[in-house]
Order: structure tokens, then sequence, then C-alpha cells
């Protein structure tokens, strides 16, 4: 086998882009963060694309944008991911984590634990959800509209407390002053949709990451004063549909699978788990 490094994301793209395709849902962030690479280089400075092939033939593929954790895809075979996690530790290279659905999570962590040492810790267990065609409810009061530059600020604080909220203290964070100014300005095709009722605006929902059929929903966030009323339910519903409407095949999610709220309301709108997937963090 070859651990094989590619110089940048669109030689990457050609040759893993068929393997990735197996299965679009479960490697939306692989795509996503493509994306984002061809659309603004600049956010991920030191970026490692990998493909793993075997006589030709491309059987794995993992990605890396520090300081975030690798990310693999559903290999061929599980000797694809052993063989690349003894190849990038043979390396002297160092990994915070890695992030992937299940077993490939897994298969790519047991092989790093022998080869290194470390020891994994599951910061997050995550479902990927996938919907085709959205069932908005039509109970909440208000009405959907796209985010303007005048909501610049209340959006970037309210990623700022989604993400105190829903994200590990020691994961790292995006930086949401740039991801929202990307956004606003059209970048990647990426944006922001808000909930209004009588003239407060009350949730918020992000959408972005393409894939080369669909988009990623999220960060998702309601102030905590105004839950329970089915505005992010509402807003999620009627802005995945008016993706999919658009033209796109299909609306993908991450939830926190230990929070059973946020898991009801998507499948509520129409959306399906198609896996489950891992958070790690490798520890000594």
């Amino acid at each position: 086998m070859e651990l094989r490094s590619h110089d940048d994301v669109e030689a990457f793209l050609d040759t893993a882009g068929p393997l990735l395709l197996e299965s679009e849902a479960r490697h939306n962030l692989m795509f996503g963060i493509c994306a984002t690479l061809h659309e603004a280089p600049a956010v991920y400075p030191d970026v490692k694309l990998w493909t793993i092939e075997d006589g030709g033939d491309v059987v794995g593929a993992a990605l890396r944008t520090a300081p975030f954790n690798i990310v693999v895809a559903k290999p061929v075979s599980d000797a694809a991911l052993q063989f690349a996690a003894q190849a990038i530790a043979g390396e002297g290279s160092s990994l915070p984590g890695v992030t992937g659905a299940y077993p490939e999570a897994d298969v790519f962590a047991d092989s790093w634990e022998r080869a290194t040492g470390a020891r994994r810790r599951l910061r997050m267990a995550q479902g990927i959800y996938e919907v085709r065609t959205a069932r908005p409810p039509a109970e909440a009061r208000g009405r959907m509209r796209f985010a303007e530059r005048a909501d610049r600020q209340r959006i970037v604080d309210w990623i700022h407390a989604f993400e105190a909220e829903s994200i590990p203290p020691d994961a790292p964070h995006v930086n949401a002053e740039e991801v929202v100014e990307r956004r606003l300005a059209g970048g990647g095709g990426g944006g922001f949709a808000l909930w209004d009722d009588d003239g407060d605006t009350v949730s918020l929902s992000g959408y972005g990451g393409r894939t080369p059929h669909g988009i990623r929903i999220g960060p998702v966030y309601t102030p905590p004063p105004l839950r329970g009323r089915g505005y992010a339910s509402a807003l999620v519903g009627q802005l995945s549909q008016r993706l999919l409407d658009g033209g796109l095949d299909y609306c993908f999610l991450y939830t926190d699978l230990a929070n059973p709220t946020s898991n009801r309301i998507y499948m509520n709108v129409g959306y399906e788990l198609v896996c489950e997937s891992a958070d790690y963090v490798f520890e000594n």
C-alpha cells in the first residue's frame, strides 16, 4: 500500500471523490472542508490531504486541517486505515485525535494506539442525519428570513453562545467572526437563516459545507428563554426544504447523541439517521 499526499484540494477530490461519493452523507464533513479549502484556502493554512492506494486503486482517504482532528473516510478495507495510521505515526507526526463514523474511527484509533502508545478518549458521540424531503411544522408563530449584514453581531454572539453550550471546552473552535463574514458575503454557498416572531429575532440556523449534491445545516441556536416554542424546528424544517427546492438533493446535519431533544427535533422535521460518528482525543 501507499499513503499518497496531495498538494491541493482539487487533486485530492479527483482521486478520492469516487470513494467519498459512495456515502455522501457519511463524508459530508470531508466534502465540506474541501469546499472551504477551495473557496477560502487561507482559513486552513496547515492542511494535509491523503489517499491510501493499493495497486493503483484508492482504498481509503483522510485529511487534517490543524489544529483539528484527522478526519477519516470509510475505507474499502480496514487494512487501509491501519496502514495509514502506521505510516503517519512512522513519519513522526502527532495527531490530537480522529473524527469519523463508526467503525472507521475505531479502526484508525486502534492502529494509532498500537503505533504510538496513546489512548483514545471519546469527546463526543454524534449522529449524522440527512433529509431529502423536509416536513416543516406549521404550529410555530413567526416566519423565516435570510440574514443580512445588519444581523452580523447577533449571529456572532449566538455562535459564541452555541459553542459555550455545545462544544467541549478542550475542542478547537472555529473563528466565528471569520465564518460569519464569509457566509454573509456568500462564500462557499453558505449563509444564515433567522426566525422572527412579532418583530423579534428568536432563532438561528447556519448552512454551509457544500457537498456535490447537498449542504450541511448548522449551527442551530435558540436563546434559552425562547426555547420550547417550536422556533428551531420550524426554522430548520423551512430552511432545509427551501435549500432542497433550490436544487439540492440532500441536507445534512450533526447532532450530539447525548442530547435527545435535538435528535427528536430533527427527526420530527424529516431527518433520518445515516450513521453514528465519534470525536476521539488521543492522550498519552
